[in-house]
């Protein structure tokens, strides 16, 4: 028998710029930092998580991996309701960031699409 698993515990992302990405997932999608990762003397990574805990994300630097994988959606964050993706959008073009909208997802749920971190990695926002 296959032993159970509980969900994810975190993604890591590469980053060019640490501190430029610490920015902007703090202010664009309200995530705080948990922890930082220090060798050497510098922060080489963070824990962030949203208010509830609920959702970890770690960011890495790593400019080479970061590059490649500008374009790229590795990351769909959950939200609760069709809803709050449209709260989610109009929040975001208040703020003038740019995404490229919302659209209708593969079961029916509503997607936030073309939303990307400063390395050009795309995030969604889902609701099923």
């Amino acid at each position: 028998m296959m032993p159970d698993v509980s969900g994810v515990h975190h993604v890591k992302l590469p980053v060019g710029d640490l501190d430029r990405s610490r920015r902007w997932y703090e202010t664009v999608l309200g995530l705080h930092v948990e922890i930082e990762f220090v060798e050497d003397d510098v922060v080489r990574g963070l824990a962030l998580a949203d208010r509830a805990g609920s959702m970890r994300l770690a960011l890495r630097h790593d400019p080479v991996r970061a590059a490649a994988l500008a374009g790229f959606d590795p990351l769909a964050i959950a939200v609760p309701t069709r809803e709050a993706v449209q709260d989610w959008r109009r929040r975001l073009d208040k703020a003038g960031e740019p995404h490229g909208g919302v659209v209708t997802g593969h079961n029916g749920g509503s997607v936030l699409i073309g939303l990307h971190d400063p390395d050009g990695i795309e995030i969604r926002l889902y609701a099923e």
